[in-house]
């Protein structure tokens, strides 16, 4: 296990390095966060980039979305994986916050795991993103990272979520998930991770490192 200094001393880096972290997914306001989120499962951000600027340019709220209709979505984002059944969960989702929320995004847990299409996950990328809230989302980088480097094992993505909620020093929280997601993303990588170039390598428990690779 990493000592508490260690993982303040982590994020210290991370922090030195990206003082002011951002999400990769292309959004304006809570809800275009919500659907931009809710279209990247199992797809990247990439991929939804691509996609979302014609759809918000023609629906960025829950009564465009809706008067916009489930076979128009379709074609608008055919692009992206799952895309039909994404199409049904946003449609759905916008319904809900037409009726139950006046047409906003909910900013609590609860009410927007409630949503159609809405997990855990999304919830929190939404919470910290749009609301500033300090909570951490675990996606498959943020997992892999946490287990890899030792930082925050868990089984589970939520087990991970709770590792790190206990492990991350408060004044990190705000930003942590993104921090780790940039990571997992561009420098600890699922099949070669830049271990070389690494700002935490030398806290980093995973046996197998490259420190020769780039």
């Amino acid at each position: 296990m990493w000592t508490p200094g260690e993982i303040e001393e982590a994020f210290r880096r991370f922090q030195r390095n990206n003082p002011e972290p951002r999400g990769e997914l292309a959004h304006r306001d809570p809800f275009t966060l919500l659907i931009a989120v809710v279209l990247s499962a199992q797809a990247t951000d990439a991929g939804v980039n691509k996609a979302t600027p014609k759809l918000f340019a023609l629906a960025d709220t829950p009564e465009k979305m809706l008067a916009l209709g489930e076979a128009r979505l379709r074609e608008l984002i055919k692009t992206i994986g799952l895309y039909r059944t994404k199409a049904k969960n946003v449609i759905a989702l916008s319904r809900t916050l037409v009726t139950e929320h006046c047409g906003n995004v909910p900013r609590e847990r609860e009410a927007l795991q409630a949503l159609p299409g809405v997990g855990r996950k999304t919830a929190n990328v939404v919470l910290n993103g749009a609301f500033g809230e300090p909570v951490i989302a675990v996606d498959t980088h943020v997992f892999r990272v946490a287990n890899r480097t030792g930082l925050a094992p868990g089984k589970t993505p939520f087990e991970v979520e709770q590792s790190l909620e206990r492990a991350v020093p408060d004044p990190y929280k705000r930003h942590a998930h993104h921090w780790l997601i940039l990571h997992g993303r561009y420098t600890c990588k699922a099949l070669k991770p830049a271990c070389g170039h690494c700002p935490i390598n030398d806290l980093c428990r995973w046996p197998d490192k490259n420190l020769a690779s780039v």
